[in-house]
């Protein structure tokens, strides 16, 4: 009964409470309840995560929280794509553009810092690093920039067959990636264990799993409440509204932060890469083709194609990732560097 009190088990129902009770928008203090209960259901996230985790080892453990927090930020991409309204032919290409440049630059940036501050340099796999980023770049040019210099449809956009085909492509991807990270060459994504983390039995490992569920679904359908509130607030301050979708990339990727920060803290920037990159994988590898799905039943318009300035950040942050990961080592110039990468995206919105 006191382990079931903890506030990592407490956290998550009280999140569901607030999503499901309170009127979120309709007041400054409820406003301010929703958004703890959100930072206490991200710490919450990933403390289960770790517990997972320690029990079925990496990499599954990363696998696990990316497959998780991908499959739930697709259904509200593809939930709020159905709503309708302004922008919805394109939401599912700006939400997935804005969370891979958080990933490439402010996860690996912050986490990178962080451990840079603490072990000065940190070592890690390029091996694993050539496998994901191969893959991650092949997925990124073929469904955000690709379309822009297809002929089939007007506009940056695929035709109905080329979209097939493009999902298809994301699924045989992201599938061989997974087969590659945790079978046939799994030893290049195994992080160095200390020896000092404590047992979990199985039965904790199975309710910290279903608990992880619990969480993520109330910090993604608490970020969507909160989506208003946020876009008030930009319109408010005379900025665009592109920053909400920036905003809400970056809650729902508040677990996979942490949980790589944290990792870099333990000396484990293996952790890190395996989350930060497989989150990306998992982002493009797994939505897309649900978008695609969603979109060919309903007959929905989809743009895929990044414009010319976002298509030039994007390709400067693959190509610093790549030079700052293919050493094997870190320092804090190249993270640095990373969240430079990551403050002109942003400052390229609100001053494009």
């Amino acid at each position: 009964m006191k382990k079931i009190l903890h506030w990592t088990y407490v956290a998550p129902v009280i999140a569901w409470i607030f999503y499901l009770v309170l009127p979120i928008g309709e007041g400054f203090l409820v406003n301010l309840l929703a958004i703890l209960a959100l930072v206490a259901g991200v710490l919450s996230a990933v403390h289960h995560a770790e517990v997972v985790a320690h029990k079925v080892g990496e990499p599954y453990g990363t696998i696990i929280l990316a497959v998780a927090v991908t499959l739930l930020e697709a259904s509200i991409i593809v939930s709020l794509m159905l709503t309708g309204g302004a922008g919805a032919d394109t939401y599912a290409r700006d939400t997935l553009f804005a969370a891979v440049m958080i990933i490439l630059n402010g996860i690996l940036g912050i986490s990178m810092f962080v451990g840079a501050l603490k072990f000065k340099e940190q070592t890690f796999e390029t091996k694993s690093v050539t496998i994901a980023l191969v893959s991650l770049v092949s997925i990124l040019v073929l469904t955000l920039v690709l379309p822009n210099f297809t002929t089939s449809s007007a506009g940056p956009s695929y035709s109905a067959p080329q979209l097939i085909a493009i999902g298809i492509c994301c699924l045989v991807i992201y599938g061989a990636f997974i087969f590659t990270q945790t079978i046939r060459h799994r030893k290049y994504f195994l992080a160095e264990v200390s020896g000092e983390e404590k047992a979990v039995s199985r039965s904790e490992a199975f309710t910290s799993l279903g608990f992880l569920l619990v969480c993520l679904g109330a910090v993604i359908f608490l970020a969507k409440n909160l989506s208003p509130v946020i876009e008030s607030g930009v319109i408010a301050a005379g900025l665009p509204t592109a920053l909400v979708g920036v905003a809400i990339a970056a809650v729902i990727l508040l677990p996979e932060g942490i949980a790589a920060i944290r990792a870099a803290r333990r000396n484990q920037y293996q952790t890190s890469i395996n989350l930060a990159l497989g989150s990306a994988l998992a982002s493009i590898g797994l939505s897309i083709p649900t978008v695609v799905i969603v979109c060919t039943i309903m007959d929905l318009p989809l743009v895929l194609g990044l414009g010319m300035k976002s298509m030039v950040l994007l390709v400067l942050s693959i190509f610093t990732v790549m030079l700052s990961l293919n050493k094997g080592q870190t320092n804090s110039l190249y993270a640095v560097v990373l969240l430079v990468n990551l403050m002109m995206y942003i400052f390229t919105i609100v001053f494009p």
